[in-house]
């Protein structure tokens, strides 16, 4: 039990079983007056058993038969919820020919063929304990017969011709009958010698469950089912009995006595059967508890007399039946207590002279003190009409008069002693205005100025507001606020309006209101216009039902004719205070036959009009009751819509209160499908705009009318329109998806339409989901994005536009309507042709001679295409930046490298580059480059060989440095394209790596390295892209240090075998393997296998690169394929390596040649270091 509390608190959470627990529990709280007990407190523990195993034999059935499949569920606690499904966990459809009953099972009125199935599978929810359970499917093999046989109905449930249903008071009567017959029988419900009760019925599962909400003994009677057919009709009547449990009349309320003091605890309730009274003092019952000789019970009642402090109890009134039982408690409390009064000493109170003032004097005392008043320190008791004395011990003086302050005492007394308290009273002036503002006619660009001059009791504080048409001042320096007045300067035609001066203070608040209106300036000095005067002395004559004259005289025109009379109207008995426009006539009119409204209390006036504005309204005129009468209209706007597959739910505006003509205004509301053969359902319904009719077929048409009935009688016959129930999704996806393929990036869509019948509902259009299969230049696949096309109403044909070139695509159709998406059509595939290239991802310029340099280049990230050369043009910059003539090479798609040859030195190259496919050249990047003086190596510090290795938010940068030690290195970098100031970060020593971090994906971004204090000493640019964002990653094990570990043995292996191969090189010999290398028509080193991840053997021909770099490049510029520095990424499957984050081993021997990547590999990141590591086990 919670300390300090009653609560008890049973947590099972770390142990211990439910079922321990289960039982009965009452909490009893106790003091030396008494004991108060709580209801009875039921715990038990919820159940969700297992479906006892049975053997289910498979069900044959002949056409036309009815049929039930018993469900038969376990027991559990709360009951499940049962529901049929079948093994792809879809719903069971049902219609008026199959559907569930209370008990859960299915009943077929008639088996149909299509009721064949083997996976009639009946499931239990436990709500309570998140549980649900199965049972074995039942299979239905229904034998078809010709012809078959029609049958009239017969009840599957209830059974017999009468049964019997008792349900208690307040709560939901279910009845239920289920018949079977062909054609499928019609039930209709009604109650023998009484009317089925309004607003409380409604019909379920397609009319055979009758629902009665909030049922009352009234409810009982004999309720008869009918189900008809074409071949007749037979029906079972429930005899339903309304118990109730007990109920309250009279709860026992809790009793407060002095000593010697009578009093009586009541405690009466019914029920059916009337409940039993019995009583509890203290929690035992009265009949063996402690004798009070001042007690007596009697039924229902506890007599008291001549109570004592010993009598002081709790007693508990226990009302029961069969059905339930009612537990209060009372409190008897019998005190001695002598006066105490609770209101605060010397409180004051201030209040405005002419207004009400209370004092209060609370008090306790028991027996109950006698409260009397004083004024003043020797005053008399206060009597008098000019005084009222409450119950609770204020007093109230109803008109208070400066001369009512004072000290006013208040005394409680009583046989145990007597208290007193004083309080203050202080009465105040009102506020008032003395000076109000008047209204005013000021010509446009004049000087204006309203007057509020207040008057108001000395001690209080007023502070004055100027509102314009009940809001606030402009802010406009115009606008002068005075102590006393308010100035518009200046005035303008937004000026005019109604300007309230409203005084405050902490005890009252006053206002007064004037009228700008601001005219033009006239020519000549003269006559002031003004709004006109209101009219007078209205009169109502000719008193018809439905029409009535109403005539008046006039106001002043105020120098400006009245041109028209606008009449508004109140109705008393529906809108009281509210006015609204009934007509205007001319102003030359004085009398108007005004139209009536039956059953509205009409009050009148009239606002006359001139061009300067509208006068205030006349007094209003006398009132005039109309009779009531039968609605003249019906309700608008009158919709059918479904909001579930099984309902149409009927909406309408209601008619206004003078709409009604009358009292009991409800509305008839009317259905019937559309095209069959059916009577009109009618249901009356009050204070509602919308009613849901259950148990519809799916998206079918029904007409629909709404009419309005009021006490004495209908409107006239509404027009009917039509309405749909529920949608459901739609059953068939489209057929013939066919493609054609416009360009590499745009393909045209075509479909058949669905028939409209499977749409079922309304068709909104069709969805195209498209996605990349691959890109045809490369194996691997990437995480698959779908994209959605809608194509509203009912297109055939759409276009896919911002397709990938070069790829292999799918994609589907679907149908829409108002549910939602229906099944996909089969997944069509087609290819994008080829498109133009992106720019190389890379190109850098190295190894300058004094007429050589060396080039390496990376192939384009999206090759949208088969690459079939590059295009290398380059040309000489002079001092004065001058272009020199422009060179063009086409080189080999397969070469990543190559060394321009016959060059002059000591000049400045500019190189433009680009990749082409068989549709075209894609983008170039640039570059520049310097060829040196002379061979000797320069003294000035140099950064060269900028390379990087971009993965999706990272990328590493190293560099090649020549010049001083101890040089502090930064890398500058930014968006390629983009205006913006480089971003610099520092390099922490004289490393020559460093990694940049918090990168977008997919970005390209340019870097370049420099060194601190050296004024203009950087790198030249680099340009890289990082990688797509990806759904989900590996762990980059690169950044472990066992596998950088591993790598560094790996690489020394490999330097020790370069250097074992220089030797033997340098000696004459061949590898063992130069006769298989001799037998391949390409002379590049063959690849990695993909399938075990070993090396391909390596060639030494005369026609490769040597391991040192040399000028082999023939003369006429001609290219050849060019080996790489034996370096870790020729045995790799990626562009750029593999990097850690931290620029280690393995960063430092990629970059030196850029491979293309590996047919199929379509990411732009580098790979896997898994691959990696595969690569060297």
């Amino acid at each position: 039990m919670k300390p300090n509390s009653g609560t008890l608190v049973i947590n099972i959470m770390n142990g211990g079983k439910a079922e321990a627990y289960e039982g009965v529990y009452q909490c009893t709280a106790r003091n030396e007056r008494g004991a108060a007990i709580s209801n009875n407190i039921v715990i038990r523990p919820s159940r969700s058993p297992l479906w006892t195993k049975e053997k289910l034999e498979p069900n044959q059935v002949r056409e036309g038969d009815s049929l039930v499949l018993h469900c038969r569920p376990p027991v559990g606690l709360p009951p499940p919820i049962i529901f049929w499904m079948d093994n792809a966990f879809q719903r069971l459809p049902q219609s008026e020919r199959v559907s569930q009953g209370l008990n859960g099972d299915l009943y077929f009125s008639n088996v149909q063929p299509e009721d064949t199935r083997e996976d009639y599978i009946c499931y239990a929810r436990f709500n309570h304990t998140q549980t649900i359970q199965q049972k074995q499917p039942i299979s239905v093999k229904v034998l078809s017969t010709k012809p078959v046989t029609e049958r009239q109905p017969v009840l599957l449930t209830p059974t017999g011709s009468t049964s019997t249903k008792v349900e208690l008071r307040g709560n939901v009567l279910l009845l239920e009958c289920i018949a079977a017959g062909l054609p499928t029988p019609v039930i209709r419900w009604i109650k023998e010698g009484g009317e089925l009760p309004a607003n409380r019925t409604f019909f379920e599962n397609f009319k055979k469950t009758l629902k009665i909400i909030d049922v009352s003994e009234a409810d009982s009677g004999n309720y008869k089912c009918i189900a008809r057919n074409i071949l007749g009709s037979v029906h079972h009547v429930i005899s339903v009995t309304v118990k109730a449990a007990p109920y309250w009349i009279t709860a026992p309320k809790n009793l407060v006595l002095s000593p010697g003091e009578d009093g009586t605890l009541i405690c009466r309730a019914n029920g059916n059967p009337k409940p039993n009274i019995s009583w509890l003092a203290n929690g035992v019952p009265i009949a063996i508890a402690p004798e009070d000789p001042s007690r007596k019970v009697d039924g229902d009642t506890i007599i008291f007399s001549h109570v004592q402090e010993r009598s002081s109890a709790v007693y508990q009134c226990n009302a029961s039946n069969e059905y339930g039982y009612l537990l209060a408690n009372a409190f008897v409390n019998v005190l001695a207590e002598p006066p105490r009064i609770l209101t605060p000493p010397n409180k004051l109170y201030q209040v405005i002279a002419d207004s009400p003032a209370l004092l209060h004097c609370a008090y306790f005392g028991s027996p109950k003190p006698e409260i009397e008043w004083f004024k003043g320190v020797k005053g008399s008791i206060l009597r008098g009409n000019e005084y009222v004395f409450h119950d609770n011990g204020t007093l109230e003086i109803p008109v208070a008069q400066k001369d009512s302050s004072g000290t006013y005492t208040c005394v409680a007394r009583n046989e145990l002693g007597k208290t007193q308290n004083e309080v203050q009273l202080e009465v105040k002036d009102p506020t008032m205005i003395i000076k109000q503002p008047e209204y005013k006619v000021i010509q446009r660009y004049g000087q204006v100025s309203f007057e509020c001059i207040i008057k108001h009791d000395s001690t209080l504080l007023p502070t004055v507001i100027w509102l314009k048409d009940n809001d606030e001042l402009p802010d406009d320096e115009r606008f002068l606020i005075g102590k006393d007045n308010l100035t518009i300067m200046n005035v303008t035609d937004k000026d005019d309006g109604t300007y309230t001066c409203i005084v405050n203070t902490t005890l009252d608040s006053v206002s007064a209101s004037a009228v700008l209106t601001v005219v033009a300036a006239p020519p000549t000095p003269a006559i002031i216009y003004a709004r006109p005067n209101p009219p007078f002395d209205l009169e109502l004559t000719g008193q018809l039902e439905r029409s009535i004259e109403l005539s008046w005289i006039p106001g002043d025109e105020n120098n400006s004719p009245i041109t028209n009379f606008v009449i508004e109207y109140e109705d008393g008995l529906h809108e009281p205070g509210v006015w609204h426009y009934q007509t205007e006539v001319p102003g030359t009119q004085t009398t108007v036959q005004l139209k009536l409204s039956p059953y509205v209390n009409y009050s009148f006036r009239v606002i006359a009009v001139n061009e300067i504005g509208r006068s205030q309204p006349s007094e209003p005129s006398e009132q005039y009751l109309t009779k009531s009468a039968n609605p003249d209209e019906n309700p608008s706007n009158v919709q059918g819509i479904g909001s579930e597959p099984d309902n149409l739910v009927i909406t309408w505006e209601s008619l206004k209160g003078f709409q009604s003509n009358g009292p009991g205004l409800q509305y008839k509301v009317s259905w019937r499908q559309k095209d069959v053969d059916d009577e009109w359902t009618s249901v009356i319904v009050a204070n509602v705009s919308k009613y849901i009719v259950s148990g519809t077929p799916t998206f079918v048409p029904y007409e629909i009318k709404v009419q309005a009935l009021n006490d004495l009688g209908y409107a006239p016959e509404p027009s009917e329109v039509i309405g749909h129930s529920g949608e459901d999704l739609p059953m068939v996806a489209p057929g013939n998806v066919q493609v054609h393929v416009i360009n590499s990036t745009l393909a045209k869509v075509h479909w058949d339409p669905v028939p409209v019948k499977t749409v079922r509902g309304h068709l909104q259009g069709y969805k195209v989901y498209y996605w990349k299969v691959q890109s045809l230049s490369r194996r691997s696949r990437r995480h698959v994005e779908k994209k959605i096309l809608t194509f509203r109403g009912n297109k055939t044909f759409g276009m896919l536009p911002g397709l990938e070139p070069y790829s292999s695509y799918k994609l589907n159709v679907r149908v829409v309507n108002g549910k939602g998406e229906g099944p996909a059509s089969p997944d069509k595939v087609f290819k994008t042709p080829e498109g133009v290239p992106s720019s190389p991802s890379f190109l850098k310029i190295t190894n300058p001679t004094l007429d050589s340099l060396t080039l390496e280049w990376g192939s384009p990230t999206h090759p949208n295409g088969v690459l079939i050369s590059y295009i290398l043009k380059f040309q000489p910059i002079n001092n004065t930046h001058e272009l020199g003539p422009l060179v063009e090479i086409r080189i080999p798609a397969n070469e990543s490298s190559m060394i321009l040859k016959n060059l002059n030195y000591s000049t400045r190259y500019k190189f433009y580059f680009n990749a082409q496919t068989s549709v075209g050249s894609g983008s170039q990047i640039t570059e520049e480059a310097v060829t040196i003086m002379d061979e000797v190596q320069p003294l000035y510090p140099r950064i060269r060989n900028v390379t990087t290795a971009a993965a999706e938010t990272y990328a590493n940068i190293s560099w090649e440095y020549e010049g001083p030690d101890h040089a502090n290195f930064y890398v500058e970098y930014g968006v390629a394209g983009s205006k913006e100031d480089w971003k610099k970060e520092i390099v922490n020593g004289s490393r020559s790596f460093f990694v940049l971090k918090g990168l977008t994906p997919g970005t390209a971004y340019k870097v370049r390295v420099g060194a601190e204090g050296l004024s203009g000493f950087r790198s030249s640019e680099d340009v890289f892209e990082t990688g797509p964002a990806m759904a989900s990653r590996q762990v980059d094990i690169a950044t472990q240090g066992w596998f950088i570990g591993l790598m560094c043995a790996v690489a020394l292996l490999i330097l020790i075998l370069l250097i074992v191969c220089f030797i033997r090189r340098n000696k004459g010999g061949k590898y063992p393997v130069k006769e298989k290398e001799d037998a391949h028509a390409d002379p590049e080193i063959q690849p990695m296998k993909e399938d075990d991840g070993t090396f391909g053997e390596y060639s030494d021909a005369e026609d490769h690169k040597p391991l040192k770099k040399g000028s082999r490049t023939p003369s006429d510029r001609t290219v050849k394929k060019e080996d790489s520095d034996d370096s870790l990424v020729d045995y790799g499957e990626g562009v750029n390596g593999q990097f850690n984050e931290d620029g280690s081993f393995i960063g430092q021997y990629s970059g030196k040649k850029e491979k293309e990547p590996a047919e199929g590999n379509e990411s732009s990141e580098a790979p896997s270091p898994v691959n990696a590591m595969n690569s060297f086990v």
